[in-house]
């Protein structure tokens, strides 16, 4: 059984910046694909970022390129996001999975595991 747990969530001003991160356990971490998704109140979970299972390629949602960066580091078994210039829209759950498969995929059907969340709170 695999876990996610994810950290450094809260509150931030408008232009500030978090760094998420996603623990996982087990002994296969480097062979999956890793991706963060958010889920703000009365909205359906959405995209935010991809990493491959080497961390060799990366894909951002559109509404974040640029913002956001997704990393991993496969020795501390973590997947991170750096998210920057935050913006009020930006407030919602943010939640990490792992894929099913090594390449990166937007489609959260493809995602396996699911970590509990962590709140991201942006006051304008």
């Amino acid at each position: 059984q695999v876990q996610l747990v994810e950290s450094g969530g809260g509150l931030v001003q408008a232009g500030g910046s978090l760094r998420l991160s996603c623990a996982a356990s087990g002994r296969t971490f480097s062979s999956y694909a890793m991706g963060w998704f958010r889920q703000a109140p009365g909205k359906e979970r959405e995209f935010v970022a991809c990493i491959s299972a080497s961390g060799g390629i990366k894909y951002n949602a559109d509404s974040e390129k640029g913002r956001f960066t997704i990393s991993r580091d496969n020795a501390k078994n973590t997947v991170y996001l750096q998210m920057n210039s935050l913006k009020p829209e930006d407030t919602a759950v943010y939640y990490c999975a792992r894929g099913s498969l090594s390449r990166i995929t937007t489609m959260p059907y493809e995602y396996d595991y699911w970590g509990q969340g962590t709140q991201v709170t942006v006051s304008s």
